[in-house]
């Protein structure tokens, strides 16, 4: 987690059980609007995918799951 979403919390936090509820609305409104589907991804994200990407992962639709534990 960065140091301002650390901060951010910490904030909110302090904040009495309502305006926590309040400040949790407002980011959640302030997110739906960047990314209604939740589709984005951080920078920090989109290196990680692409490692992944990279790594040589194997697609789970390529494996065989019926096949897994028999020695035949």
């Amino acid at each position: 987690m960065s140091s301002i979403a650390m901060d951010v919390a910490r904030i909110v936090e302090i904040l009495p059980h309502d305006d926590q509820q309040f400040a949790y609305e407002f980011v959640k409104k302030l997110v739906l609007a960047w990314d209604p589907d939740f589709t984005k991804v951080t920078a920090h994200e989109a290196e990680q995918i692409k490692q992944a990407e990279e790594s040589g992962f194997v697609n789970e639709d390529d494996i065989d799951w019926g096949s897994i534990g028999n020695d035949s």
